[in-house]
């Protein structure tokens, strides 16, 4: 493998993990806009850890994903209590708050960014992309998932049902968070630097999309909505003028056709009555 196949398997891999962070709160008909947020909390606290205090990546990163996670669960009651476009503008003014934050700290280099001593190889990365997909493919076999799905389909029968919908959003919305903020300790350990203007609304609205051209019907939309975004614009590299708008093309023409996203509950039981059949 180039260093340039990797290079493309190691951004695949970071966007993995991004989607599926963004994937547990929508399958409980939560969008959350503001995942760029606390990938920026894992990303600085891990780095800050490592740098600061001599920690090795394997202990900060995961701290960083717990930290990214206890303010998720801080701001969750307040936050959830809106919903649809309003949950969306609310998670989207806290990831820009989170950001701002860090974009005025100094002890993390403020504007300029912060640079971190510690790297972690492509292995890693790609490693934690397979867990958090296993991670999410684990939980989507649990009653769980069910629930969330319930709740995403009618939130009156779900509390008919004896649901509490409250706790179930919030801790998928938290679960969602400590993905992303390990994914983000990942990052400023491969990439040897952090800067908060990475970490812009533009990375949330990206994840978002590759869920939701993806599907959220299954867990492996978001697989397939990731790869698509990642691989695709380098597969169209070769018109290089053009790309982008055959790109944006292309992405506009599936979603008038398939709205409900590439991958859907009935595809899937169609492939495994074919793999069935053989």
């Amino acid at each position: 493998m180039t260093s340039y196949q990797l290079g493309i398997l190691v951004i695949l891999a970071f966007n993995l993990i991004a989607a599926y962070a963004v994937y547990l709160p929508l399958a409980a008909g939560q969008l959350n806009l503001g995942i760029a947020g606390f990938m920026a909390i894992g990303a600085y606290g891990a780095a800050f850890l490592t740098n600061e205090y001599g920690w090795s990546p394997a202990a900060a990163i995961p701290l960083g994903g717990l930290a990214a996670g206890a303010v998720a669960l801080a701001v969750a009651v307040p936050v959830l209590r809106t919903h649809g476009i309003y949950l969306a503008l609310a998670t989207f003014a806290l990831g820009q708050l989170i950001a701002a934050v860090f974009l005025n700290v100094e002890a993390v280099g403020a504007a300029a960014g912060y640079p971190v001593t510690t790297y972690v190889g492509a292995p890693w990365v790609i490693g934690a992309a397979a867990a958090a997909m296993l991670l999410v493919v684990l939980i989507s076999r649990t009653r769980f998932a069910l629930y969330l799905t319930a709740i995403k389909s009618d939130v009156v029968v779900a509390d008919l049902m004896g649901l509490n919908i409250r706790a179930l959003q919030v801790a998928a919305f938290t679960i969602g968070a400590v993905i992303a903020g390990a994914g983000g300790g990942l990052y400023a350990h491969h990439f040897s630097f952090v800067e908060a203007q990475h970490f812009s609304v533009l990375l949330s609205v990206y994840t978002a999309l590759y869920v939701l051209l993806g599907g959220t019907q299954t867990v492996w939309g978001p697989f397939v909505g990731a790869t698509f975004f990642t691989l695709l614009p380098e597969l169209l590299r070769t018109s290089s003028q053009w790309r982008y708008a055959a790109f944006a093309a292309l992405i506009i023409l599936i979603m008038a056709a398939r709205p409900q996203g590439l991958v859907t509950t009935a595809l899937m039981q169609r492939l495994r009555r074919l793999g069935g059949a053989q």
